[in-house]
């Protein structure tokens, strides 16, 4: 995994890199089938960016006709450089490393005869010229499109559950390097932590779990005025499959915008544990939520589904 990781970090860390060249790479790691990736340019107010996504199908998943669950693995970001203001890639590529590292280890398993039970739809996007945005405690990665279009491209109705995986370094609640995983959130619902998802990120670590805290205002759409931790629970409001957030993480606060601080390690570590979650997922072996717990809970307390919108207009002062 860490060789995939150290190709795309010096394929990315390239001011005139695009959609098409991270199609053509993962391209020849998959070998004659090809990878089948989809490159769709969006330009927004603040500039373009190339969404990207593959499908790796599965033996027995949707794709083939069979009954095994399709994971989503979304790398999600605001852009992997912030030229001109900044020279090289930043922090915050590391969702899209980390999600395009998933993809690429799954076609070369795909490419040997390994192939898993269920689909896995991987997407991300591919800026080298993002804006920044000012951030407490330090300044974020602001993105070309809004939160709304990356959702569109990124978070497809044929997941069924969503890992994902994003830099969460720019706070002072994560105090930990390496990986931490979030609550399960669904149609606005922040469940336990997934107990076997937990467990299998400790086996790929080899440390204890980390988690972090996830608030309300995080699960909300991006826009509305209150604060958030970063992306990384973003695609909870465009989805009723429960999502999970993977966070790459430091012990300091280190800006979304800021050079030379992605650790490949940790990276590399971030995308074995989606490869692990998809074997286990579509396999049948893990699962993100209880559903019967949901049911209980939203039959007892209601829906909270308003919360994946952005609710009604506050009351003028």
């Amino acid at each position: 995994m860490l060789k995939h990781v150290l190709d795309l970090v010096d394929l990315l860390d390239d001011p005139d890199v695009d959609g098409k060249r991270v199609a053509a790479h993962l391209d020849s790691v998959a070998g004659p089938e090809g990878s089948g990736a989809e490159v769709t340019p969006v330009t927004g107010e603040r500039g373009s960016t190339d969404f990207v996504l593959v499908r790796v199908p599965g033996r027995s998943g949707r794709t083939a006709g069979g009954t095994a669950r399709t994971l989503g693995v979304v790398g999600r970001l605001g852009g992997i450089g912030a030229r001109p203001e900044m020279t090289g890639l930043v922090s915050d590529a590391d969702g899209a490393v980390a999600a395009l590292a998933t993809a690429a280890k799954l076609l070369d398993m795909r490419r040997r005869g390994d192939v898993l039970d269920g689909d896995v739809i991987v997407a991300t996007h591919i800026c080298p010229d993002a804006p920044t945005a000012p951030h407490d405690p330090v300044p974020f990665m602001d993105s070309p499109v809004d939160i709304a279009t990356m959702n569109r491209h990124e978070v497809t109705g044929e997941m069924e559950a969503v890992l994902s995986i994003d830099t969460t370094k720019g706070n002072r609640i994560i105090n930990h390097k390496g990986l931490a995983l979030s609550p399960t959130v669904k149609e606005g619902w922040v469940l336990k932590v997934s107990e076997s998802l937990g467990e299998l990120l400790a086996v790929v670590t080899g440390e204890p779990l980390v988690t972090y805290p996830v608030t309300t205002q995080d699960i909300t759409p991006y826009g509305n005025g209150v604060h958030h931790i970063n992306s990384i629970l973003q695609p909870a409001t465009a989805t009723a499959a429960p999502v999970v957030g993977l966070a790459i993480t430091s012990a300091a606060a280190v800006p979304g915008c800021q050079t030379g601080a992605s650790h490949e390690t940790d990276i590399a570590a971030a995308a074995r544990f989606a490869v692990e979650t998809a074997k286990a997922y579509g396999g049948g072996r893990l699962d993100f939520h209880d559903d019967q717990e949901f049911d209980a809970l939203v039959s007892r307390y209601g829906s909270l589904t308003h919360l994946q919108t952005f609710g009604r207009e506050p009351r003028e002062s």
